[in-house]
């Protein structure tokens, strides 16, 4: 195997020794081009895809994976050609009948239970692609592509995590929803706050963009307390299918769900105050 020596260090090395380069690529495909970030985004949103209907599958549910993943990615690519202007919006109206093909598709499947089917693999792109497609939305803000602010949102989302992972390591003592994340502390919680609204200060010196000092602290804000919670809802998942991680995709850090979904309940938050706050 191609990362077996990683089975020979703790979780923690293996989260740096894969998280600073996988961190180091994301920041530079973000970067480099409009393009390299729509090849980032939509890679991750299709193996998010994939692992959500694996785990719904496992669950006994059968939805129509092939249809779920197809349209999650439909929804992220036109988004990202309206949000560039490559589209105009009324080729958003195409993504409606095309949705309601699955009602026809699962008519004629003659499954036990078609609705719970339909239900579940329009959950996936309510769950997992239209915040992905929102992020379009915070890249094209200012009209053209800026990767400062899709760069700041991350940076923000690992702050937070790094914050919350070290203080909740070392001072956690109180749990803050035993329920569906025993490990989750409320030390780790406001120590990730902190950590996340002072780099947020930090950001706008580094990042010359149309957002000011407390945009930036507002985007802190909203990721600190959606991010967070992304990581509970994605926790409720998995013990509701009585799984540790979502997959092993990615050594140390389990799989793209585990990894992004702070990104996922964010996100359409960050869309929203950045269109009607900036």
């Amino acid at each position: 195997m191609a990362f077996s020596f990683l089975n020979k260090l703790t979780n923690l090395q293996q989260r740096f020794a894969i998280g600073l380069p996988g961190a180091a690529l994301i920041v530079f495909l973000i970067c480099f081009s409009e393009w390299t970030y729509f090849f980032l985004f939509f890679s991750i949103c299709f193996f998010a895809l994939r692992e959500f209907y694996n785990l719904i599958q496992q669950a006994g549910i059968k939805p129509n994976k092939l249809f779920g993943i197809t349209s999650g990615m439909m929804i992220f690519t036109l988004l990202f050609l309206l949000e560039k202007k490559v589209l105009t919006f009324n080729y958003y109206y195409l993504l409606f009948p095309f949705l309601f093909l699955l009602f026809l598709i699962e008519l004629f499947k003659n499954n036990e239970k078609p609705f719970v089917n339909i239900a579940f693999a329009f959950l996936g792109n309510i769950y997992i692609a239209v915040p992905f497609a929102l992020m379009n939305v915070s890249a094209f803000i200012s009209g053209d592509y800026n990767f400062r602010i899709v760069l700041g949102i991350l940076l923000l989302l690992w702050a937070n995590d790094v914050g919350g992972y070290f203080f909740g390591k070392y001072l956690g003592k109180h749990p803050l929803f035993p329920r569906v994340s025993p490990k989750k502390t409320w030390e780790g919680a406001i120590g990730g706050a902190l950590f996340t609204c002072a780099f947020s200060m930090l950001l706008h010196y580094w990042f010359s963009t149309t957002l000011d000092t407390l945009h930036w602290l507002g985007l802190s804000i909203i990721i600190v307390v959606a991010g967070s919670y992304g990581d509970l809802v994605e926790s409720m998942l998995k013990r509701s299918l009585a799984l540790k991680d979502s997959a092993q995709s990615i050594p140390g850090h389990g799989g793209f769900l585990d990894r992004f979904d702070g990104l996922l309940l964010a996100s359409p938050f960050v869309a929203a105050f950045l269109k009607l706050l900036v």
